[in-house]
């Protein structure tokens, strides 16, 4: 479009990182492939001030300390990209044969097989459902993992997606059905923008954190078949969860040694769940 202008071009998870940034400042925005790459488009008339926006985030993040330990940033820039390899794995092992025994169904789960908030998380309908949250978590994962490590990020993560399927279990009716990572994932995005709140609360910016999270939802969340309310569950889970844990460590993350077993106990939660699933 002739009114149009790409502002940032690179790879995804730069461009989506500008993206969350323009959202947050409701500067209205597309992102688009080209070739091997992908870009930022705004209209002209906001050009400027999206420019500047994205220079002043660069400026703060220039002038912040590193919130990720040197030693744990390797296995951080991983962890989003090993998480979407699992799901892409299972996915093409287990197919929908595992539907039945896994899936968040909201009558189930009140009645106390509370497993399948976690299993459900595993559970993707086709090829193109799994594909999509998979890039998502290369992304979003990945980001929590550099600010909180690959274990306490890892838990947090399954947490706001269990904890956002047991929410949206309980406000849908008894035979509601819902399967899919997306769920953790925007609490992934709800984690982010609490962490942001938590660590600025007091400043105005504080609330563009939160802007922020509702605008990608608004963005990524809607659409046919999906489960709109499952993913503003696992938002709202993850931005308590965020903000708490600014509350209680509001600087660095753990270090390797605690980081490497959460990661593993996080896997065996998931493996566990999955064991009892399929023997109930």
């Amino acid at each position: 479009m002739p009114d149009e202008r790409a502002i940032r071009s690179g790879a995804a998870a730069d461009v989506d990182e500008a993206s969350l940034v323009l959202a947050s400042v409701g500067i209205p925005h597309r992102v688009e492939r080209v070739a091997f790459r992908w870009r930022l488009v705004v209209a002209d008339a906001d050009a400027e001030r999206a420019a500047a926006a994205l220079e002043a985030y660069e400026a703060e993040r220039r002038r912040a300390p590193s919130d990720v330990p040197g030693e744990g940033e390797r296995g951080a820039a991983w962890s989003g990209v090993v998480v979407a390899a699992l799901l892409v794995a299972f996915h093409a092992v287990v197919g929908p044969r595992w539907m039945e025994a896994g899936a968040a169904i909201a009558g189930r789960i009140r009645a106390g097989e509370v497993w399948r908030t976690v299993t459900a998380l595993t559970l993707h309908a086709d090829g193109p459902h799994v594909a999509s949250n998979a890039v998502a978590c290369v992304v979003f994962v990945t980001a929590v993992a550099r600010l909180l490590g690959p274990g306490v990020g890892g838990w947090l993560v399954l947490l706001a997606g269990a904890g956002g399927n047991a929410l949206n279990a309980l406000v849908q009716r008894p035979g509601h059905e819902s399967v899919g990572a997306s769920t953790a994932i925007f609490g992934a995005i709800g984690i982010l923008g609490g962490l942001q709140f938590g660590r600025k609360r007091g400043e105005r910016r504080a609330w563009l954190a939160l802007g922020g999270s509702l605008a990608l939802l608004a963005m990524l969340g809607a659409g046919e078949r999906v489960d709109l309310v499952a993913h503003l569950c696992g938002l709202v889970v993850g931005l308590v969860l965020g903000v708490a844990v600014a509350a209680v460590a509001p600087v660095a993350p753990a270090g390797r040694a605690v980081q490497w077993p959460l990661a593993a106990a996080a896997l065996a939660t998931v493996a566990g769940a999955w064991a009892v699933a399929l023997a109930h």
